[in-house]
């Protein structure tokens, strides 16, 4: 059997998943549009969500947010199942593919035997798309990848039932309409000042600017008698920030490119400038990520109040960054 569907590698799932998945029900759409237009861009330190015993470090918004904020700008009805059963969930999967739709799955990337080992980690939302079966194996669209994978219907069904933080519950999902073109400049504006408030004026200190600055003050904190926690504290952060789906240089970086798009769209000339100065903020937390491994591998002195200021330096760029992006977005 012959399966119309193109699959397209990514930068990161959820972003990937919904450009693909757009695209294929007949509007094209970038990555990087599908993530700024739904203003997925953020920080968040959550030290009351652990992973591994470590908080939770993210640079995006939170899983789910990029697929149903995609719905007000694209005119975008999307449906979402969850089971409590397995089988009833493969058995939906299997019926929904039979009818010909391509299906959006959360997922645990532990679980999916087609990862190599070496980066199978516990991370319970990861997304792909399913566009077909063959007998027992199912046909995947993974952005992650560069050439679709298969994988087998009992691996398969337990990374969609994974236990833990982020659990996907079988989460499935797929439009229920086609998406309609919006007016550009009218949405792109809206989506850029929904982000600029997330980094800016979100109550809880621990998520936009505030809580990079939340992040400055664990990192000073960290004891330095007990070299063995500091390292392990500040490797998650550089694992969460360059390794994990909440990638922070990559997502600064991912939001230029969103806002290059969005000044050949609108004609709005500063969102290319702005584009700029977020490419300089994206090596800047290269460099924060290089300070940190260094330290971690022994091959400089370890220096959290070095770190801390880094972090500090970043708050200041990022506050500045998007206070002006808010003006420009009026």
């Amino acid at each position: 059997m012959e399966f119309q569907f193109e699959h397209r590698h990514a930068s990161h799932c959820e972003s990937g998943v919904m450009s693909s998945i757009i695209r294929h029900a007949g509007l094209p759409l970038s990555e990087p549009m599908a993530f700024g237009l739904s203003s997925a861009l953020s920080f968040a330190y959550l030290p009351f969500i652990k992973l591994s015993g470590l908080p939770l470090v993210a640079y995006r918004m939170p899983p789910k947010f990029i697929i149903k904020g995609l719905s007000k700008p694209l005119s975008l009805a999307m449906h979402f199942e969850t089971f409590r059963n397995p089988e009833r969930g493969m058995a939906r999967l299997d019926e929904l593919l039979d009818s010909g739709k391509v299906v959006g799955l959360q997922t645990s990337v532990y679980w999916l035997p087609y990862f190599p080992a070496d980066l199978r980690f516990h991370f319970n939302a990861h997304n792909l798309l399913v566009y077909g079966r063959d007998g027992d194996d199912y046909l995947i669209s993974d952005p992650v990848f560069e050439e679709p994978v298969r994988c087998a219907r009992a691996d398969l069904q337990r990374a969609r039932f994974a236990k833990g933080v982020l659990a996907p519950k079988g989460l499935l999902y797929y439009p229920k309409q086609t998406p309609r073109e919006p007016e550009w400049k009218t949405a792109i504006a809206a989506a850029v000042k929904k982000t600029t408030r997330i980094m800016l004026w979100t109550p809880l200190p621990l998520i936009g600017v505030r809580g990079i600055r939340r992040m400055a003050r664990a990192v000073e904190s960290l004891p330095p008698q007990d070299v063995h926690r500091a390292h392990l504290f500040i490797g998650h952060l550089v694992r969460m920030q360059e390794e994990i789906g909440t990638g922070g240089a990559g997502f600064r970086f991912m939001y230029a490119s969103f806002l290059q798009e969005a000044e050949q769209l609108t004609g709005v000339k500063s969102y290319g400038e702005f584009a700029e100065r977020l490419i300089e903020i994206g090596d800047d937390w290269r460099q924060f990520a290089l300070a940190s491994a260094r330290m971690v591998r022994g091959r400089d002195p370890l220096a959290p109040r070095d770190l801390a200021q880094l972090l500090r330096a970043q708050a200041d760029r990022e506050h500045v960054f998007f206070a002006d992006l808010a003006r420009t977005a009026k």
